[in-house]
């Protein structure tokens, strides 16, 4: 890398991208410190390794969400960027704590974790999870941790291990309405498990958890199958919502089906709002993480709390 000059992948395409899908350059004295801080306790990001339009503008704030179980993952899911490979049950006993330090050392008030799916774990990376959880409450007592995982192998023992400490939010990801999931999605995952995963995140977790869940716009999806896959997710609890547009990281993966105008995901914020969701995030770089506090905090507020 060039000194004095900051690198940024640039944002994937699947031909021409329409005008209102645009990334920032990084600005902003934090950028380099969150950059360097990284690099020191060698830590992974989502921002990162699922190539997320909006780092410049959220490293750039002082904030990014930590991928924790390393960086590869053991499912390939037709729309993802991240490395797929078997680990073997390898697992770095180190990295709560060094996931804590960083929190710590940022002195953040949120923090947003996430996981790669580890299939070769008997409990999905539960254990790891809640201890990193731990980790972040020992070290920065006053730090919210919202924690966003994969099924789990949808096994109940598994999400009663991410509740004996629970974070502030519990999110897993829809992704996409029930049609499409077959066909973007790895052969493990699947439209119904998620649904059952966030039924059990919302019975275990009782009144005082959050959850949250995300879908991606632009891969096909029917109209009526999205406004049904919403009022899926508010069958089962869902507190937060958002929604993106799907951006096809290499030629290799799922092709977009179109790119949705702003207005439309104005239209599906008001849908969501209207089924009852306690907050919404909606547009075209929306990400699961995308202004996560500021969802969190309104959905206490929408509680009276």
């Amino acid at each position: 890398m060039t000194a004095g000059v900051v690198q940024v992948e640039p944002l994937p395409s699947a031909g021409r991208l329409p005008e209102w899908i645009r990334t920032r350059p990084p600005h902003g004295a934090q950028y380099p410190e969150v950059r360097d801080l990284l690099g020191r306790l060698r830590l992974g990001t989502v921002c990162r390794e699922a190539r997320c339009p909006n780092l410049p503008e959220c490293w750039s704030a002082g904030t990014a969400t930590l991928m924790l179980l390393g960086t590869d993952c053991t499912r390939r899911c037709g729309f993802c960027a991240v490395t797929t490979h078997w680990p073997h049950g390898a697992v770095d006993a180190s990295e709560p704590e060094r996931v804590a330090e960083a929190v710590r050392a940022w002195g953040l008030r949120y923090v947003v974790l996430t996981q790669v799916c580890r299939d070769d774990l008997v409990d999905g990376g539960a254990s790891v999870l809640a201890a990193t959880v731990s980790a972040i409450r020992a070290a920065a007592p006053s730090t919210l941790v919202e924690l966003l995982v994969g099924d789990l192998g949808a096994r109940p023992e598994s999400i009663a291990t991410l509740l004996c400490d629970p974070p502030d939010v519990l999110a897993h990801n829809l992704e996409t309405v029930r049609s499409v999931s077959p066909r973007v999605r790895d052969r493990r995952a699947s439209y119904d498990r998620s649904l059952s995963v966030l039924a059990r995140m919302r019975a275990a977790g009782g009144p005082g958890l959050v959850t949250k869940s995300s879908i991606m716009l632009g891969l096909g999806e029917p109209d009526e199958e999205l406004r049904g896959a919403l009022a899926d997710l508010r069958s089962v609890g869902v507190d937060l919502l958002t929604l993106g547009q799907y951006l096809r990281p290499s030629a290799s993966h799922v092709p977009v089906a179109r790119y949705v105008p702003p207005e439309e995901f104005d239209r599906w914020k008001d849908v969501a709002r209207g089924l009852g969701f306690s907050g919404v995030e909606a547009g075209p770089l929306v990400r699961s993480s995308y202004h996560a506090e500021e969802l969190y905090r309104g959905a206490r507020r929408s509680r009276g709390e």
